[in-house]
């Protein structure tokens, strides 16, 4: 990688940590704000001309939109896109002056690290190869954490000491969730009964937007297990892919993660308080690669965790969702505890990633790693390495995002023990503008 680009993608994270300074007028400073955030869209959807996954969404208005997609990335686009994204993160810096508002403070730094990331992006279409931890900062404003392999082991040795049967692990705990498979055509049953749960229990600390929806589609093919695709007023198309086995309790995981209080609730929510009561047209668009990103599914994570306190969501699965599913709950018990431990296992993936992404591990060594410590079949490590091949550094959003969001809501009283406290910073979460490291303060 060339030594000056790399340097200048460091440069800019530490300038995107410093503070803004808070003097001079608010109305013209929101007028600034505004031209900065239409600069912001466009760019955005520029650079997706080039790359068909990085918009995810973009509900703004139609005429911005190119035509264009797909297009070859060239020195020309490259000059054009880079001398965008600095012209306007320099309008930003100029801005640093003016006085500001908790939430407009939070706006500015959005802003910034959104932009900071497109242009990393532009960088990365540009031929750079960045190393995993360096890529990660600059994109999704996270560092992430050091995994030891020492301690995934302890865990692989714990799992053999409960499953059934001798031999490879990874095998036992496949066979153990045979048995709670949701057959195919229970499956729409099953997710739809889910969905129905967590949008109620969401619905008791979350004021749901009127007229808020979604429906469901069923795909193959997809390098992902599910998708939330925001489709603007207040719509989710929410798809799942049915290539491999889905289990009993990823029917609650999908749902709440993509639906209630996940993806969906996220996207409606700024949509609704930003864009349609505040004008902020920057949250029309969502750049996948992105701190965005990193803020929605370490949220959907966390909030998957606060609909179901304590064993509530066990009873929930065997009292409901288990008859539906005509699974027996013999070995049930047995089961959820495997799981339990199977959760110590998070962050293998992301340590996956970095050494194959930084060419410290073959494609062999990397689908192994996966079989032993993600617990996965060789077919569904080989789906996971084309995830990863596909969306790179992403997959530190998932870790990561869950790691930042929980450690920020203890910080702040929300505990397990304290659930309305938990909610009401959840929900402050995903209604305002928020990035990684703003969650350090």
């Amino acid at each position: 990688m060339n030594k000056i680009i790399l340097l200048s993608i460091i440069v800019l994270i530490a300038l995107s940590c410093g503070e803004k300074k808070e003097q001079k007028s608010k109305s013209d400073l929101e007028l600034k704000m505004n031209a900065i955030a239409e600069g912001y869209v466009k760019l955005v959807l520029e650079v997706g001309k080039y790359d068909q996954h990085f918009v995810d969404a973009y509900y703004g208005p139609k005429e911005w939109k190119p035509k264009d997609e797909n297009l070859p990335f060239d020195s020309a686009a490259n000059s054009k896109l880079i001398t965008l994204a600095d012209s306007l993160l320099k309008e930003l810096e100029l801005l640093s002056e003016y006085s500001a508002t908790e939430l407009e403070t939070l706006r500015y730094r959005y802003l910034y690290k959104q932009l900071f990331s497109v242009k990393t992006k532009i960088i990365i279409l540009n031929g750079s190869v960045l190393p995993f931890d360096l890529e990660s900062r600059a994109l999704y404003d996270v560092s992430p954490n050091d995994i030891n392999e020492e301690d995934l082991q302890k865990v692989i040795d714990e799992l053999d000491k409960i499953l059934p049967g001798k031999g490879d692990v990874a095998e036992r705990f496949i066979q153990l969730r045979k048995k709670f498979e949701i057959p195919k055509d229970r499956i729409s049953a099953v997710l739809e009964a889910a969905l129905k749960e967590c949008k109620r229990r969401t619905s008791k600390f979350i004021n749901l937007p009127a007229g808020e929806n979604f429906k469901v589609e069923y795909v193959t093919n997809k390098p992902w297990g599910a998708y939330n695709w925001y489709k603007g007023n207040l719509f989710s198309v929410i798809q799942v892919a049915v290539d491999f086995p889905i289990y009993i309790q990823s029917a609650v995981g999908l749902a709440a993660h993509e639906g209630y209080p996940g993806h969906h609730v996220y996207n409606i929510l700024l949509e609704q308080n930003l864009v349609k009561d505040r004008g902020w047209i920057e949250y029309t668009v969502y750049p996948l690669y992105s701190p965005q990103s990193l803020i929605a599914e370490g949220t959907a994570v966390i909030g998957e965790e606060l609909l179901f306190p304590a064993d509530e969501r066990i009873k929930f699965e065997k009292e409901v969702l288990f008859p539906i599913a005509n699974l027996d709950t013999k070995n049930a018990d047995l089961y959820y505890e495997v799981l339990d431990l199977q959760k110590k296992l998070d962050g293998s993936g992301m340590l996956a990633a970095k050494n194959y992404l930084n060419g410290d591990w073959t494609k062999e060594e990397t689908v192994a790693w996966l079989q032993k410590f993600e617990l996965r079949t060789k077919d569904r490590a080989e789906k996971f390495l084309s995830f990863i091949e596909t969306y790179r550094s992403y997959v530190v959003t998932y870790d990561m995002g869950a790691i930042l969001i929980r450690d920020f809501m203890e910080r702040n009283d929300g505990t397990q023990e304290n659930l309305a406290k938990s909610w009401e910073i959840f929900n402050r979460l995903v209604s305002t503008p928020q990035t990684p490291s703003g969650l350090f303060d």
